[in-house]
């Protein structure tokens, strides 16, 4: 599907910090060719403007579901949007909010006081489970490159490539010492899909899997790895399953 420009686009935030859309703002040396080519429909985080046309090109999705206004919210968005892009770890798995679990009224209780127990909300959901997602892009919070790709490739008729490779690979290609292997230290890098350049590993902080798991991913060595380094089987679930998902 191509698109003429500027192409019309929307970002439409629900149970998240806002580290995603922030990442595209954050786009600072890109912003002047990106006004040129997109032309902005309810982005909170940029405008105050509310657009009023009943097409979208393109809406952004941030953040996981957690109650029904949120879903009928996003049933009309996909009613209007000609492609529909879910961004970052909440979006995709639910993402760290799933932690509570079993726990949410109490959670709920604690933060919000006794209105908080009345409020009618369910376990956060990824987009995907309401809603068909053309394209994801992963990460807490995304890679800038990776949204500039989307949106250029999108101008182009079609989608950026995949990365299918884990994030071992790219600490090897930069160099970096193993924390997995040298430390002993809970690294998810051997079956976190790559794309991220290794940022967390690079400066010595173990991989969090937050951007979904490889495909052909060896989770049994990897949790007899975190067997060896000393970790109980509740702490490798735990450490598995930090952003929503049993990797």
């Amino acid at each position: 599907m191509k698109f003429k420009t500027p192409i019309k686009l929307a970002w439409h935030r629900f149970t998240s910090c806002s580290g995603c859309q922030l990442t595209l703002v954050n786009c600072e040396a890109s912003m002047t060719a990106l006004s040129a080519v997109v032309e902005l429909h309810d982005f909170a985080l940029v405008s105050s403007a509310l657009g009023n046309s009943e097409v979208i090109d393109v809406a952004l999705v941030e953040g996981s579901l957690t109650s029904p206004s949120e879903v009928k919210r996003l049933l009309a968005l996909r009613r209007k949007a000609g492609l529909l892009v879910a961004v970052g770890a909440c979006a995709l798995t639910g993402g760290v909010n799933v932690m509570v679990k079993g726990e949410r009224r109490r959670a709920m209780e604690s933060i919000y006081g006794k209105p908080g127990t009345e409020w009618d909300t369910f376990p956060p959901q990824p987009v995907h489970h309401f809603v068909k997602v053309d394209w994801q892009i992963p990460g807490c919070p995304p890679e800038q490159h990776e949204l500039l790709e989307m949106i250029a490739a999108i101008l182009h008729g079609g989608w950026p490539g995949r990365q299918v490779m884990p994030v071992c690979m790219e600490c090897r290609i930069n160099e970096n010492r193993c924390l997995l292997e040298e430390d002993h230290a809970p690294c998810l890098g051997p079956i976190t899909r790559a794309g991220c350049h290794a940022l967390c590993p690079g400066i010595g902080v173990p991989c969090e899997g937050c951007r979904g798991v490889v495909a052909e991913a060896n989770q049994d060595e990897l949790c007899r790895l975190f067997f060896a380094a000393g970790l109980s089987e509740q702490d490798i679930r735990h450490r598995l399953e930090r952003f929503g998902e049993v990797l």
